[in-house]
């Protein structure tokens, strides 16, 4: 397992202003935004509630507790936190256990900065169980470090997840480049000061100072992440 504990002084990329990539996990690198909707969507039938659609773009890309407990408040179920907590975060185990597709483009990336020696971090508002189980399919010797949602104070949208992996690193966040899929970790990136390449996976999102969109991974290199950095 990969470890959570901050090694500082990680080497800076040589001859380049980038120093560390931060990623999210759930729609940035693996295809599993809509796994987290659908184990709600079942979970609160068995609890005899129908989910409206539209609530899909509330709980996306947010804490545990905020996704959870606006549904409970939407819908009235009779389920505590800590109880709902533990239900979707079960089926979500389940469907990952049966399938787990990579974003197209993620596995290139990733061993494209492990072979350069950049340092990386996978930054989640998933809890940790949840982590270990996808870092069996992302590899990980691919990061230095990864963020657990349920591991920090705050976490996503609040900054102190891309702070903390900036610091583990060693690294200036303002020289941090984070790859994130919806709105919420984009403002958590952006909070810490970082440059972000935003990948909309359910929601759209527009470019921003300091923030490009793009369609897809397969157009996120080490190169382009360089050139994000350039004044």
């Amino acid at each position: 397992m990969t470890s959570t504990v901050p090694a500082l002084g990680t080497r800076t990329a040589e001859g380049s202003a980038l120093q560390a990539v931060l990623l999210d996990m759930d729609g940035t690198l693996v295809d599993t935004e809509g796994f987290w909707w659908d184990a709600e969507v079942e979970v609160f039938a068995r609890l005899g509630h129908t989910l409206d659609d539209s609530w899909r773009h509330v709980v996306v890309g947010g804490p545990m507790t905020r996704s959870a407990g606006f549904l409970i408040e939407a819908t009235g179920a009779d389920i505590t936190l800590a109880e709902l907590t533990v239900l979707l975060n079960d089926g979500f185990e389940d469907r990952i256990g049966r399938a787990l597709p990579l974003m197209p483009g993620a596995a290139r990336l990733l061993a494209e900065l492990a072979a350069h020696d950049i340092p990386t971090a996978l930054v989640s508002a998933s809890h940790r169980r949840i982590i270990d189980r996808v870092l069996t399919s992302l590899g990980p010797r691919n990061f230095a470090l990864t963020i657990a949602g349920d591991e920090v104070e705050r976490t996503k949208p609040h900054p102190d997840p891309y702070l903390l992996a900036a610091a583990g690193l060693g690294a200036d966040p303002v020289r941090c480049a984070v790859v994130e899929d919806t709105a919420t970790g984009v403002t958590a990136a952006e909070a810490a000061g970082c440059h972000v390449v935003a990948v909309p996976s359910v929601a759209p999102i527009a470019p921003a100072h300091r923030r490009t969109v793009v369609t897809s991974l397969e157009e996120v290199d080490l190169p382009f992440l360089r050139g994000l950095m350039a004044p």
